[in-house]
């Protein structure tokens, strides 16, 4: 049976027996017309090359706690704030931290891989996901605040990525599903001025985004310096421009301010 060899060109698929002659592509002939159109193209303006211009912002930091179990992120509310790892949920004194309840789920059951937390519509709303396991599911799952037990499930079912945290904003969800076998994503959060505020997974920095006038990718704002790696953080809406954020590498809740963006930044 004679051997086959498989090219692919420009607009055709070319195949050969093997030892014949190659082919080559006969030229397509450009009408003057066509040529100067796209000369005229070539001529436009570009649009700027991405920068992630740093405006020299960095965060005050206001307090430090380390509670148990707190691997995955944080959420907050006007007087308490919820410690969160993969199954354990536990609910702290603001100003003391003082554990006042926990909750532990059963290592291997149904409660894997809990993430970004948000105190919303007087429950506590945390995203989770089945990572590492595959195909890739998601969830959201509500807690009583007093209690801290769970109280609903809402799958997402199987999606491409995992959920990292999920907010309501202006009666729209908003949730990111990350990628952890590439450039994982960390959690975004609304920002009192009407910016996403946003982590990648490892560098202690704050990105500040804005919703594009036209097309689907983000627009680059600024860079903030944070304490804190890029996992699961919190706004605390008690306090103008105050975030919970976590050291993952040591269990620490740390608490900071955030400066507050110029106008120009804000508005161009």
């Amino acid at each position: 049976m004679p051997m086959f060899a498989l090219r692919f060109l420009t607009g055709f698929i070319l195949c050969a027996t093997a030892g014949a002659a190659e082919l080559s592509p006969a030229p397509v002939a450009v009408s003057p017309e066509r040529a100067a159109e796209r000369a005229w193209l070539a001529s436009l303006p570009a649009a700027p090359k991405p920068e992630l211009t740093r405006h020299g912002f960095v965060a005050e930091e206001l307090r430090r706690w380390k509670p148990r179990g707190t691997s995955q992120g944080v959420a907050v509310d006007a007087h308490f704030f919820y410690g969160i790892g993969n199954y354990v949920v536990g609910k702290y004194d603001k100003l003391t931290g003082e554990r006042l309840a926990e909750w532990v789920g059963l290592r291997g059951g149904p409660t894997i891989h809990l993430n970004g937390g948000i105190v919303q519509d007087g429950q506590l709303v945390m995203a989770h996901s089945n990572f590492p396991q595959q195909p890739m599911a998601s969830s959201v799952e509500y807690f009583d605040l007093a209690t801290v037990q769970p109280v609903k499930s809402v799958s997402l079912g199987v999606r491409y990525g995992s959920l990292t945290w999920a907010e309501k904003k202006d009666g729209f969800w908003w949730a990111c599903f990350a990628h952890y076998t590439d450039a994982a994503a960390g959690p975004d959060s609304w920002g009192d001025d009407g910016l996403l505020y946003t982590t990648g997974h490892d560098e202690k920095e704050l990105y500040v985004l804005r919703l594009p006038k036209m097309g689907v990718a983000l627009e680059y704002v600024t860079t903030i310096a944070v304490p804190f790696e890029g996992q699961s953080w919190a706004w605390d809406r008690s306090e103008k421009r105050v975030i919970y954020g976590i050291n993952r590498s040591t269990g620490e809740v740390i608490v900071v301010r955030i400066p507050d963006l110029p106008e120009q930044l804000r508005q161009r």
